[in-house]
C-alpha cells in the first residue's frame, strides 16, 4: 500500500521548484493534491492527475488571510478532508540591513511567515475534527544559522521553525503533528542562475561537496507527512549535505 493512500495534501506555492517536487512525490504515494500559487497552474494540475490522484490548482495570495480562509474552505468542500499541510510559499528580497527597505522586510515576512499562520489557522479546525494531521513548514538553514544580506528571509524562516514547534505543543493532544524542514543549497532554477564561481564556493562549504536535489526535500517531506514519522513532532530537519553540523 502507498504511504499516503487516501489522504489529501494541501501545498502552498507548489506550481514549481521544491513545492512541485513535493506534490509529485505525494501524488506518487497516493495522496490527492490541492495546491496554491498566485495563478492557477493547469499544467502542474494535469501532471499530478496523470499519476491517478485527484489534483486541483487554486489561485491564491497566501499572505492574504481572507483569501486563505476561502481557499481552505473550497479544498475541504471539494476534497472532503485536509490531512497534510505543507507551507512552502516563499520569496526573497535580499539586501544588507542598512539598505533594506521596509517594503522588502514586510513583503518577505508576509509571504514566508504570515502565510503559514493563515493556512495553519484555517486548517487546524479541520484537522482537529479529524483527530489528526501533519503540518510541515518549509524553513531554511539560514533560519537556523542566519545569513548576511538575508535578515528578512532568515527571520521569516526562523519564525517558521518556532511556529512549527509551538503548534506541535498546542495541537499534539489533538493528534496533530507539526515539523519544519530546513533545506541547504538545493539545485533549483534560482540557484542555477548563480555564477559558476558562487556555486563552487557554496559546494566547498558542504561536506558532501554537492548541492541537494529537490527530490531530497520531497523525500523528507514524505517522511514527515506519512505514518513513518507518527512519533515525530516539533522537530526541524536540516537537509544540507552536512553543511551546518
Amino acid at each position: 500500500m502507498k504511504l499516503l493512500e487516501g489522504k489529501t495534501a494541501l501545498i502552498t506555492g507548489a506550481a514549481r521548484g521544491i513545492g512541485k517536487a513535493i506534490a509529485l512525490k505525494f501524488a506518487q504515494e497516493g495522496a490527492n493534491i490541492a495546491f496554491t500559487d498566485l495563478e492557477v497552474n493547469l499544467e502542474t494540475e494535469q501532471e499530478l492527475a496523470a499519476l491517478g490522484v485527484k489534483a486541483k490548482s487554486y489561485a491564491s495570495n497566501a499572505a492574504d488571510f481572507a483569501q486563505t480562509e476561502q481557499v481552505v474552505a473550497q479544498v475541504k468542500e471539494e476534497f472532503g478532508s485536509i490531512d497534510i499541510l505543507v507551507n512552502n510559499a516563499g520569496i526573497t528580497k535580499d539586501g544588507l540591513m542598512l539598505r533594506m527597505s521596509e517594503q522588502q522586510w514586510d513583503a518577505v515576512i508576509a509571504v514566508n511567515l504570515k502565510s503559514a499562520f493563515n493556512f495553519i489557522h484555517a486548517c487546524v479546525p479541520i484537522m482537529m475534527r479529524q483527530r489528526g494531521g501533519s503540518i510541515i513548514n518549509m524553513a531554511s538553514v539560514v533560519g537556523v544559522h542566519g545569513n548576511a544580506g538575508q535578515a528578512n528571509y532568515a527571520a521569516s524562516k526562523a519564525g517558521l521553525i518556532a511556529l512549527a514547534k509551538s503548534i506541535a505543543q498546542e495541537m499534539g493532544p489533538k493528534g496533530i503533528r507539526a515539523n519544519a524542514i530546513a533545506p541547504g543549497f538545493i539545485e533549483t532554477a534560482m540557484t542555477a542562475a548563480l555564477s559558476d564561481e558562487v556555486r563552487e564556493a557554496w559546494k566547498q562549504k558542504i561536506p558532501l561537496r554537492r548541492g541537494g536535489q529537490v527530490e531530497d526535500i520531497a523525500n523528507t517531506a514524505l517522511y514527515l507527512a506519512s505514518d513513518l514519522s507518527s512519533y515525530v513532532s516539533g522537530q526541524v530537519i536540516q537537509v544540507d549535505g552536512g553543511m551546518n553540523t
